[in-house]
């Protein structure tokens, strides 16, 4: 057994022994013993040595409150032992229902509750959080007939498990905004209350009635929060309201008043009745006849539209045909008649029969005139067309002498002014049987080719040529082929796009970059490949060219980034760019890294985190900062330089500063000695510097020659007159080194022998008193 075990036992028996003595006198009626002997008092008497050590509000109670009857042994250690409603207050009537032990939530210091554990409570919320013993539910609550359980734990408060089913409110009286989500700003306009139309079950999953909405029909029926008007809804400018009712669409009430469109937008025989198979062919609109909205008979008529002959109408049962004295033919109305003037009428030979001098005799019509041709020939042998009488069939084959006796100007048309000049007869060129069938030479003419070649006399420049200022021959060198030309665009005067249009000559090529310049804005008619390029009239997005193909694009190297080019860059400059990180879809790393762009400075914070964790790219400071992304010690960047260091009169000590410190709150210090030598937390009210007098980690000992013992630093304060060591035969103290451990046994012995103890004194002095008495 150990020295310390054995002084425990012996310091036992002898309470033992004093307590039995002191009931032996009781039965004898032995006279009462000295009141200084019999009832020690509280001052003398140490309760630590009892093994219930007296805190908190129990140092104020006095003895007898606990020991009744002066019965000293046998105490209940418990708090419900004397706690009990008889020996002193116990759990009151209305304490809540637990199994615990008074001492799981109550200490000695303070009665009221001071660590509670909802996991020993019994019973249902509402016994205590009833508004008196604990907070009840608050008067903002949702009115419920639920049990506080069934939403919330005690865990956490504020994490429930919600369930609309026993809410006996209004849906508004919680989703008002506040509270709860209410009504959101794209709600449709109603006066209706939630529950008309939602049900908890489901949201979205409405009842709906457009009985409380109070907003227009398009004001939901937009195409996006509703289905709004189709794309095959007639044209026009009325409200939906106008014509349809909210509780039968189908059920419309038509005003053609609103109507934009044409008739036949609608009349088409699909949305409405349409023209029908027995109407009059024509592609005349319906409101062309049709003018009232009213009534559809009541319609004015224009031939103007009218696609079908004369004759499917005016037929004599739809409308008036041909009468009984009209001339017997086989034209058709219209061979004649015109449908602006009945009487204004075309006439056509080909339909007749008989002679032509059956009628124009000079009586019933026009007959030959006086300065005719003398010929035997009846009229058709000439004159063959029956819609113009000059336009005559003539044949030169019984015509003598040359042509000029009768193509002498007068009896027929001679030479025209217009003629090429020449000193041929008219029978050198031409031919008798066709006149513009011509034998033609140029060797003969004089002149250049626009004499001719001008559009009157001789085919001229067509309208497609190539606008230019030189001559035909100056490109035109042949006589027998127009198209074997040489070409130059030196007088060329129209502009590039007038030839090159993909049509006269080769235009813009389908891979041309967009641009609303014209070809000379770039390009030269000497070298079509000498460009002088513009980047101000270029229409199209940056990459349209800059794709690696056509022009040098993104290089491999770039940024990371879903920005077109122009976001940052300018044409003028393509390395003066205006930069947005918006864009940039890569971490900031994969630039900022020191070759790209500027990356983490020699002496940046020591961590592992992305540059945004704690920079924006709108500012690169201030910076938001967390210490949990730090890879470093403290000291790595509290050193006085890089961030505030420890200040001049901080505690010398080589530890790092979270040792002590918390990256949340610099105050209070959390530290906990881990030498063997710190004998415990002092009660007393010391500082740090009380041991460690020098502001060091290392405690200077006041008496080192007795560390790390109670007396390194206590050796003064020893007194020893009152540590005896034996009484017999002459008084003997222990002196400081025996006693080096304040907190040790101090025996008093019967005599110098040492072998009995006469009083036993155990942890007299403690490290957690707040004394050292």
């Amino acid at each position: 057994m150990s020295t310390h075990a054995l002084r425990q036992t012996c310091a036992s028996q002898l309470r033992l022994v004093f307590i039995f003595i002191v009931a032996i006198f009781a039965l004898l009626g032995v006279g009462q013993l000295d009141a200084a002997h019999a009832q020690p008092t509280t001052a003398a008497f140490d309760h630590q040595r009892t093994g219930f050590p007296l805190t908190g509000a129990h140092r104020e109670v006095g003895c007898a409150a606990c020991h009744a009857g002066g019965i000293f042994t046998g105490a209940p250690r418990e708090c419900a032992g004397c706690h009990n409603g008889q020996r002193a207050i116990g759990r009151p009537q209305g304490h809540l229902p637990t199994t615990t032990q008074c001492e799981a939530c109550h200490n000695t210091t303070n009665y009221r509750v001071v660590r509670f554990d909802h996991t020993a409570a019994r019973g249902s919320c509402v016994q205590c959080h009833d508004g008196r013993k604990a907070s009840g539910k608050p008067s903002t609550h949702p009115p419920s007939s639920n049990q506080c359980q069934d939403c919330h734990t005690s865990g956490t408060w504020a994490t429930t498990r919600f369930d609309h089913s026993n809410v006996s409110g209004s849906c508004a009286s919680c989703h008002d905004g506040r509270r709860a989500r209410g009504k959101s700003a794209t709600h449709i306009a109603t006066n209706n209350v939630c529950e008309d139309c939602h049900t908890t079950g489901s949201w979205t999953n409405a009842r709906f009635s457009h009985a409380g909405v109070t907003g227009t029909c398009a004001s939901c029926h937009n195409g996006t929060k509703a289905k709004g008007k189709s794309a095959s809804h007639l044209t026009t400018t009325n409200v939906c309201e106008d014509c349809h009712v909210s509780t039968s669409w189908t059920s419309v009430r038509f005003n053609h008043a609103a109507t934009t469109g044409t008739c036949a937008s609608c009349h088409n025989g699909t949305k409405a009745t349409g023209k029908p198979a027995n109407h009059v062919a024509t592609t005349a609109g319906c409101e062309t006849c049709h003018t009232g909205n009213t009534t559809w008979s009541n319609a004015r008529f224009n031939h103007s539209g009218v696609t079908g002959s004369c004759a499917s109408c005016h037929n004599g049962t739809t409308a008036r045909g041909k009468t009984a004295s009209h001339l017997t033919t086989t034209n058709v109305c219209e061979d004649c008649h015109v449908s602006t003037s009945w009487t204004s009428v075309r006439f056509n030979h080909a339909a007749t029969t008989g002679t032509c001098a059956s009628c124009h005799n000079g009586t019933k019509a026009t007959g030959k005139p006086a300065n005719h041709v003398p010929t035997t020939a009846a009229c058709d042998t000439c004159h063959t067309g029956n819609t113009t009488w000059s336009n005559a069939r003539f044949s030169h084959s019984g015509v003598t002498g040359s042509c000029a006796s009768c193509h002498n100007g007068t009896t027929a048309p001679g030479k025209t002014a217009s003629h090429l000049t020449t000193t041929n007869v008219c029978e050198d060129c031409h031919v008798s049987t066709s006149w513009t069938s011509v034998r033609f030479n140029h060797a003969a003419t004089t002149g250049t080719c626009a004499s001719c070649h001008n559009g009157t006399k001789a085919t001229g420049k067509p309208a497609n040529h190539i606008a230019t200022t030189a001559a035909c021959d100056d490109c035109h060198t042949g006589n027998t082929t127009w198209s074997n030309a040489r070409f130059s665009h030196s007088g060329v005067t129209g502009s590039c796009a007038s030839c090159h249009n993909g049509t006269t000559a080769t235009g813009k090529s389908a891979s041309h970059l967009t641009t609303t310049n014209v070809c000379e804005d770039c390009h030269v008619s000497t070298s079509w490949t000498s460009v002088r390029f513009d980047h101000a009239a270029t229409t199209g997005a940056c990459s349209t060219c800059h794709n690696g193909t056509k022009a040098t694009g993104k290089p491999a190297n770039h940024i990371p980034t879903s920005n077109v080019c122009d976001d940052c860059h300018v044409v003028t400059s393509w390395a003066n760019a205006r930069f947005d990180h918006n864009g940039v879809t890569a971490t900031c790393s994969t630039c900022h890294n020191g070759a790209q762009a500027t990356g983490k400075p020699a002496n940046h914070i020591s961590t592992s985190a992305q540059c945004d964790s704690c920079h924006s790219t709108l500012a690169w400071t201030p910076a938001r900062f967390d210490h949990a992304n730090v890879s470093g010690s403290c000291s790595t960047c509290h050193n006085g330089t890089q961030a505030t260091g420890k200040p001049t009169n901080h505690f010398s000590t080589s530890l790092q500063c979270d040792e002590c410190h918390a990256t949340s709150t610099w105050t209070p210090l959390t530290f906990r000695h881990s030498s063997a030598d710190y004998p415990g937390d002092h009660r007393g009210n010391l500082t740090c510097r009380s041991c460690h007098t020098t502001n060091a980690q290392a405690v200077t000992w006041t008496t080192p020659a007795y560390q790390p013992d109670c007396a390194g630093c206590h050796a003064n304060d020893f007194r020893s007159d009152p540590h005896k060591k034996w009484e017999s035969p002459t008084t003997v103290r222990y002196t400081v080194n025996e006693l080096r451990d304040c907190s040790g046994a101090c025996h008093i012995y019967t005599n110098s022998s040492m072998t009995q103890i006469k009083e036993t004194r155990n942890s007299e002095h403690r490290v957690n008193d707040a004394g050292f008495d």
